[in-house]
């Protein structure tokens, strides 16, 4: 029998070695997958993540780790990943407060072999593997045709946002924008960042209501929103813009969902933060253990949400 080249002979060894690798790489315990999340910050919509990402890890019976950053800014985020990174997780999902501030490090975590998805707020082109959450131009579309059929499709409008540099918040106001274009008797006065601080969110609606007299409608973009609002008008200054001033906001809270109770907000924009922790966990495990090997974006979807309806919507 003719002898094969050295390198050849290499070749060959190698294949059995390499095949051990692999195996050994998606042979690990379940039970020993280690899978962080990272919310924004610590907010109840993110309370419902951790519930629904629990939930899934327990039934699963993966470790979990639920990791709060202490503020809105993408170098704290930054310092959780790197963090995580050392500590050689399985895989981590985050949802991102700056996309640029974060991309290398996530890039950093996948070139280790930990698997990354985002979730409710995206980094596109960190290398994730997946986003999972609610496709925010779209639900910001609908609530601008939600206002502009509130007000009549005339009139000035505010918007009320949380962190500026938030993808999913902008991506919501992109969505209003694009809709309201469609009305050209309806103008856009003002558009403030409240870092999702609900303290700062009351004094820059009082500060709207002050600087715009006429203001006909306010979008809370972010989850702070809707509870500023209500909180200012059930003052004896603006109790007058009560039902005068539509009010349409994201998530629901328990003090949203008692503004559109007590006639404050005519409708919420609730997305599905449940939904998004549990399904965050189980495509992380399936990425981990090679169930999914060509993974795709999820959209959530979102329900609005009226007095008409405020009892039967699921998260």
């Amino acid at each position: 029998m003719k002898k094969l080249p050295p390198l050849f002979q290499f070749a060959l060894l190698a294949i059995p070695l390499t095949l051990a690798v692999q195996m050994n790489a998606t042979a690990k315990d379940v039970k020993d997958l280690r899978i962080a999340v990272i919310p924004k910050v610590a907010v109840p919509f993110f309370d419902d993540c951790n519930n629904g990402a629990k939930a899934a890890a327990d039934k699963l019976g993966v470790q979990y780790q639920w990791v709060v950053p202490q503020n809105t800014q993408g170098s704290t985020q930054v310092r959780i990943l790197e963090d995580l990174i050392s500590k050689k997780v399985d895989g981590i999902a985050i949802s991102v407060n700056e996309p640029k501030s974060v991309e290398a490090a996530i890039k950093k975590a996948v070139a280790s072999g930990i698997k990354v998805v985002t979730f409710d707020s995206d980094s596109a082109n960190s290398g994730r593997s997946m986003y999972i959450g609610t496709i925010n131009s779209a639900a910001g579309e609908t609530m601008g045709e939600s206002m502009a059929k509130a007000i009549d499709g005339e009139g000035e409008v505010a918007i009320l946002t949380g962190q500026l540099g938030a993808a999913n918040l902008n991506e919501r106001i992109t969505g209003i924008k694009k809709s309201l274009s469609k009305y050209p008797k309806i103008k856009v006065v003002a558009t403030e960042g409240t870092e999702d601080d609900l303290a700062k969110a009351v004094s820059t609606t009082e500060s709207l209501f002050r600087g715009h007299p006429a203001l006909k409608g306010i979008f809370g973009v972010s989850q702070v929103g809707g509870p500023a609002v209500s909180k200012v008008m059930a003052t004896k200054e603006f109790g007058s813009k009560k039902g005068a001033v539509k009010v349409f906001a994201f998530d629901d809270l328990p003090d949203t969902v008692k503004g559109v109770k007590e006639g404050y907000i005519q409708g919420i924009m609730v997305q599905r933060p449940v939904t998004m922790g549990k399904l965050a966990v189980e495509h992380l495990v399936d990425q981990i253990t090679g169930k999914e090997p060509a993974p795709k974006d999820v959209d959530t979807g979102v329900n609005v949400v009226t007095s008409q309806n405020l009892g039967s919507y699921t998260k």
